[in-house]
């Protein structure tokens, strides 16, 4: 997964190659983070040198983002939260698994300190029965959704594809015509979707010639440097980049890809992504908070990474997901959408990607498909966030989490295996 754009601009050592400190040694809380009239110049962080997204610190960091960087709200609007029901399950905590690779079991407890969660909760049919919180992390606060933005940006996509808004068989450059010189001038809607576009485009974040770098001084809503002469803005940023292959072949995970969406979503209805995301689900469902986006130096939203919400809010909008776009009742997203996201992309484009870790996986409307056998399907981003949606068992498991490795490659052996332990659970239940 590539780290949120907002985390790009840090330095290499903002990720930490080794955890140095344990989940419960790190909590940011007990260490005092910007604690105090002013905070203690040890403990103070900052976003212009990067501190603030540096290992531990970043802990307390993910879950006040909005005080270091200009952002977007993402209203819920007036109406009163619609309560999700709880039927609290104590069993969850001591569920065996055994991690992959490993030669013995972890409980599901266990698994959440090592894969320093700071939230969880699980759905099982519409109610809660699983609900914890650590470090800096409350029921009443918002935490970075880093690359699960994505997600939440190619189900709009998906749904003005399924409304007729958005032609996917359509080039970009008939939407977007500033496009048309860039590498996605002359990639499909859908290709976007799916990231099957071919660009050349490194996210390699131990290379400081890579691409990422000069796209996230662009999108970094700082004053640019003197003399920097680079685009200004991610919409600038995006018709710098070059073509690399032949679109449609295989699947390659960049971030580019999710900020073109966004254009092409604001642009065909006419509405910024974080404005049409309230209008159709924020202010629909009974959210408890407004979320929050972070926007570059032109207030552009950051499509790929720069979503902020509250725990229970995203539990949510994946049991909106789960229900085929039905929330108590009422048909709130096109069904046809959330089938097309629910079928899964190309195993073949897939195949062709570097993910060797995901045997079988594909990718659709940039939701990420795992192989198993009940057609789980997630919305995955950097340090651990996701969205886990099992429609067999019904499930819906949303975690946020601050681990010092970015990758999810990270954290994967001691959660996926656990989601499907806590899958065969809820469906023996009685």
């Amino acid at each position: 997964m590539a780290l949120g754009m907002m985390c790009a601009s840090m330095p290499s050592g903002a990720q930490a190659e080794k955890p140095v400190l344990s989940a419960q040694e790190s909590d940011p809380v007990r260490m005092g983070w910007m604690q105090g009239f002013p905070p203690l110049k040890d403990r103070q962080l900052r976003f212009a040198d990067g501190s603030f997204f540096e290992f531990p610190a970043m802990r307390w960091s993910v879950v006040h983002m909005s005080e270091f960087m200009p952002v977007v709200s993402v209203s819920r609007g007036l109406r009163a939260p619609d309560p999700l029901p709880y039927r609290l399950d104590p069993r969850i905590d001591v569920i065996a698994f055994r991690p992959t690779n490993a030669d013995t079991d972890m409980t599901w407890e266990e698994s959440l300190w090592q894969n320093y969660t700071d939230g969880i909760v699980i759905l099982h049919q519409g109610r809660i029965v699983h609900e914890r919180y650590f470090g800096a992390l409350a029921a009443d606060r918002r935490h970075a959704a880093m690359s699960v933005t994505k997600s939440l940006t190619g189900t709009l996509g998906a749904v003005l594809v399924a409304e007729g808004t958005l032609d996917e068989n359509k080039r970009v450059a008939d939407y977007i015509p500033e496009l048309a010189d860039s590498a996605f001038g002359d990639a499909t809607v859908r290709q976007v979707l799916d990231m099957t576009t071919a660009l050349q485009f490194s996210e390699d974040y131990a290379d400081p010639k890579a691409e990422i770098w000069q796209y996230s001084a662009a999108g970094n809503p700082l004053p640019k440097p003197k003399g920097y002469a680079g685009p200004v803005g991610y919409h600038a940023a995006l018709q710098t980049i070059k073509k690399g292959g032949v679109h449609g072949e295989a699947f390659g995970y960049k971030t580019p890809n999710a900020d073109v969406m966004g254009w092409l979503v604001a642009r065909a209805s006419g509405k910024p992504v974080g404005e049409l995301l309230a209008e159709r689900v924020w202010r629909r469902i009974g959210m408890e908070q407004d979320a929050y986006c972070s926007v570059d130096e032109l207030g552009t939203p950051f499509a790929g990474g720069g979503f902020n919400a509250g725990l229970r809010d995203m539990a949510r909008f994946g049991e909106l997901i789960r229900n085929q776009g039905r929330w108590r009742g009422e048909q709130i997203l096109p069904a046809r959408a959330i089938e097309d996201i629910a079928r899964g992309g190309s195993k073949a484009a897939f195949a062709r990607s570097d993910h060797p870790e995901l045997p079988g996986w594909s990718y659709r409307d940039m939701w990420w498909h795992t192989a198993n056998a009940h057609g789980a399907f997630a919305a995955r981003g950097v340090h651990g966030q996701t969205i886990y949606i099992d429609p067999v068992a019904e499930m819906v498991i949303v975690r946020f989490a601050s681990h010092p490795v970015a990758a999810n490659s990270a954290n994967d052996p001691t959660s996926l295996p656990a989601y499907e332990a806590v899958a065969r659970h809820l469906m023996g239940r009685k």
